[in-house]
């Protein structure tokens, strides 16, 4: 699907469930990199920001590390992203500025309560990304995303966090959660933002 494309599925619905978007050798690079998980490299998350900024496993529980720059296999990721955004701006007018992301590993029994991508206190994220790297997902597996309409009631997608996956939605219209996970599983998660962020 081409960047057109992807920009009028936004404008209609607000959210994208893409298969197989990114070239599959540069998607298995990524699950490499995903599967390096060191526990001095991946860190636990946590919630909320500066003082507030806490871990608290009951409600998020995966580990992470932020995509690295100056790795060749990170790099080719973002420069992807990087023309996404130009062409999402062109075609939507977003104002995103600029992108950032991490790898998220959810070891057996980990999830992530329902919440939304926007930090407390001003606009900031604006197009959230989750790109999926298991290879042999299972249904019995689990860690599906479930996406909310705004209000945060009602279901409306269900996003299995297969290989080569991604979900691309409106950071402040979407409450979303990640359902326990009955095996590792691996992501990279990414928040577009406006400048000033």
């Amino acid at each position: 699907m081409n960047i057109e494309e992807i920009a009028e599925r936004l404008a209609q619905t607000g959210y994208i469930v893409l298969d197989k978007q990114l070239p599959e050798k540069l998607t298995a690079q990524l699950s490499a990199r995903c599967r390096d998980d060191d526990q001095a490299r991946f860190q636990a998350a946590h919630i909320g920001r500066g003082t507030d900024k806490k871990q608290i496993q009951v409600i998020r529980g995966d580990v992470i590390d932020w995509l690295d720059e100056t790795d060749d296999t990170d790099r080719a990721y973002l420069d992807w992203m990087e023309e996404l955004r130009a062409g999402l701006n062109a075609a939507l007018y977003l104002g995103l500025f600029d992108y950032e992301c991490h790898y998220a590993i959810y070891n057996k029994g980990a999830g992530y309560a329902k919440h939304t991508d926007v930090l407390a206190g001003k606009r900031n994220r604006v197009l959230s990304t989750v790109f999926y790297l298991n290879e042999d997902w299972q249904p019995k597996d689990g860690g599906e995303l479930i996406l909310f309409e705004p209000a945060g009631i009602t279901a409306i997608a269900t996003v299995k966090p297969k290989f080569g996956t991604m979900i691309l939605f409106l950071s402040e219209s979407f409450p979303h959660e990640v359902l326990i996970s009955h095996n590792t599983r691996r992501s990279i998660a990414g928040w577009f933002r406006v400048s000033g962020s």
